[in-house]
């Protein structure tokens, strides 16, 4: 098992539920450890506070998938220009209605084989996700 997936600090306590359930998860500061089934997850290099511009290319170069809820990433252009020119894979939440930590873990678990499904597309690409969707924005 490898790591596929990075949830970016925005989506904290999400990000460490689901690394306590899926061993292909990290998140900024995961200091590492053994997944359920074994697998030795290696602490993250990204650090909570690094700037997006910065862990953006470092997570591409992984190849890791990026779930996000930054609703403002099309509208910042070093962190457009970041995702672009790294050849980012993110997914964003549909943050909108100021979703809780419940409603942001159900809409990645229900998406969740989608998502696997995804990590396969050539970067770059940001998809929003909601409960019963997902649209392309880049």
């Amino acid at each position: 098992m490898t790591i596929r997936f990075y949830i970016d600090a925005d989506l904290l306590g999400v990000a460490k539920i689901l690394a306590g359930v899926r061993s292909d998860v990290t998140y900024p500061g995961d200091p590492g450890g053994r997944g359920p089934d074994g697998f030795e997850r290696p602490p993250c290099p990204v650090q909570a506070g690094d700037k997006d511009v910065d862990w953006i290319p470092q997570v591409a170069q992984a190849g890791w998938i990026i779930i996000s809820r930054d609703r403002h990433i099309q509208h910042r252009p070093a962190e457009r220009q970041a995702l672009i020119a790294a050849q980012a894979k993110m997914l964003r939440l549909d943050a909108r209605h100021g979703l809780n930590k419940w409603q942001q873990l159900e809409i990645i678990v229900t998406q969740w084989r989608r998502f696997e499904q995804m990590s396969e597309l050539p970067g770059p690409w940001l998809y929003m996700a909601t409960r019963t969707s997902l649209r392309k924005e880049i």
